[in-house]
């Protein structure tokens, strides 16, 4: 990958490792997850649309409607609300484990919608370790427990909607500007979510831990990471992409040690290194064909 892509990479590991523990924060604050999710997505798509319009770059939008709407189902309406209702049933470092799945999910459509994303040889090896890794890493052992099962659910099938969302973006989107192709998105999902937030409004006010959790997530991990993922799928497409939900677990366990009082086992250091390997196979280039004399 370019020195640019590698910088997204590491931008938006970071970004999208923090938001399990503020949602885990908003939820505890009494935030409904439909609000959560829709507080967070109307805050990145104003300031967004905003930096987009005084850029001008708005208009080149026309005739993607349908596509950005897609997108913006995929990626955004149905995976914030999910794991929003999902963390309250699971801890935030298995929702960030559930969603390491999301490359996976990539390489099995990539079979059926992108041929050129297909994932083989030393890729597949890679992401085979990778997912190895995160389940090693907190040994997470799902019960029983209906709610729980119903917590894990709700995040597969967010994982689902982050593994859609970047073949959409690179087949129909790529070749728009990231910043006002992601307010248009974020806006056309805080539509989508607006009557079912309303819905689901709070009875008593959330906590201000809770508020100030949104806006964390609205500003960093919604629109400056949305803008850094767009290009990061431009520079090395979905596949070596989507290998950021490897390292999310990472950030999202650290964060539960200092401020969750979680107590990783050897596990976690064993699934840190297979992680860390499964992302470098994953996305290394391939060497150069040699010529023939």
């Amino acid at each position: 990958m370019s020195r640019r892509a590698w910088g997204a990479f590491a931008a938006v590991s970071v970004l999208w490792g923090l938001p399990y523990l503020f949602i885990k924060i908003a939820d505890d604050g009494g935030m409904p997850p439909l609000d959560l999710a829709w507080l967070r997505v109307a805050l990145g798509a104003a300031v967004l649309v905003a930096i987009a319009w005084r850029a001008g770059t708005l208009p080149s939008l026309r005739g993607r409607g349908r596509w950005l709407l897609a997108f913006a189902i995929a990626e955004i309406a149905i995976p914030f609300p999910m794991i929003a209702a999902g963390e309250k049933k699971v801890a935030s470092s298995t929702a960030a484990i559930l969603i390491a799945t999301t490359p996976l999910l990539i390489a099995l459509l990539s079979l059926r919608f992108e041929p050129s994303e297909r994932v083989t040889g030393r890729r597949l090896i890679g992401l085979l370790v990778g997912l190895g890794g995160v389940a090693a890493l907190v040994g997470v052992d799902v019960s029983g427990d209906g709610g729980e099962l119903l917590g894990v659910g709700a995040v597969l099938i967010a994982a689902c909607g982050y593994a859609t969302g970047p073949l959409i973006l690179r087949r129909q989107l790529g070749d728009l500007d990231p910043t006002a192709m992601m307010g248009a998105c974020l806006t056309l999902a805080a539509v989508v979510l607006t009557p079912l937030a309303i819905v689901e409004l709070p009875s008593t006010a959330p906590t201000a831990g809770a508020f100030a959790s949104v806006v964390v997530l609205g500003l960093l991990c919604t629109a400056l990471a949305l803008v850094l993922m767009a290009i990061l799928i431009g520079e090395a497409g979905p596949s070596r992409a989507s290998v950021i939900t490897y390292i999310n677990p990472v950030i999202a366990l650290a964060l539960g040690i200092v401020f969750l009082s979680e107590e990783p086992g050897a596990g976690a250091l064993v699934g840190l290194a297979l992680i860390l390997v499964g992302s470098w196979l994953s996305t290394r280039a391939a060497p150069p064909p040699r010529e023939v004399a």
